[in-house]
């Protein structure tokens, strides 16, 4: 799963108040428009208040903000790729929503089955389940959470802002009805 994004502002997307190192800031990403774009909304953490987004939010977190470094590549930091939402969204920096929470529990899933992060088992308090990311060694905690059919399709609905909706395939034409009558049997040779 890869989503194209505006890299982090500088500036509140509410006050236009340029952000300072380590300032708290909310990212918020937002379908809006009739294309059904995704649009990404930075605002200092003190105007949330005053934050109205057009359209409909699909997740949601908050991080200090961290200048870009001289010479960093910004092309690398537009592509949203499910492992880099998943580090975002599991960063101890970012505070949990439910929505991130589950859209969290569901990337640690994928991430699991990709072989990206590996289980470690519950935290000693059973709450989370622990994962190391294969490339950074990092060990993440995802809050535990029951797999019900209500979950799926919540997350299917934050995904479908994100990636759009799933394409439903065409059903195929219905069979021609048989006969009622059957057929006559054939004469069996004496």
């Amino acid at each position: 799963m890869d989503l194209q994004l505006q890299p982090l502002a500088t500036q509140c997307a509410v006050s236009g108040e340029t952000f300072s190192p380590g300032a708290r800031v909310a990212s918020h990403l937002v379908r809006v428009g009739a294309a059904l774009e995704i649009v990404r909304f930075d605002v200092l953490e003190t105007h949330l208040g005053d934050f109205r987004p057009e359209g409909f939010v699909a997740c949601r977190w908050v991080q200090p903000f961290k200048p870009r470094r001289a010479g960093e590549n910004p092309d690398r930091a537009l592509k949203l790729t499910a492992e880099n939402l998943f580090v975002t969204l599991a960063d101890p920096m970012t505070e949990p929503t439910p929505e991130n929470t589950r859209l969290l529990q569901f990337l640690a899933l994928m991430l699991e089955r990709k072989k990206i992060l590996r289980p470690r088992g519950a935290s000693a308090d059973g709450l989370r389940q622990r994962y190391e990311h294969a490339k950074s060694k990092a060990i993440f905690e995802v809050p535990a959470g029951e797999l019900t059919a209500e979950f799926f399709v919540a997350v299917q609905e934050q995904l479908s802002v994100l990636v759009g909706a799933p394409k439903v395939a065409a059903s195929p034409a219905p069979a021609p009805a048989e006969s009622a009558v059957p057929a006559p049997a054939e004469p069996t040779p004496a």
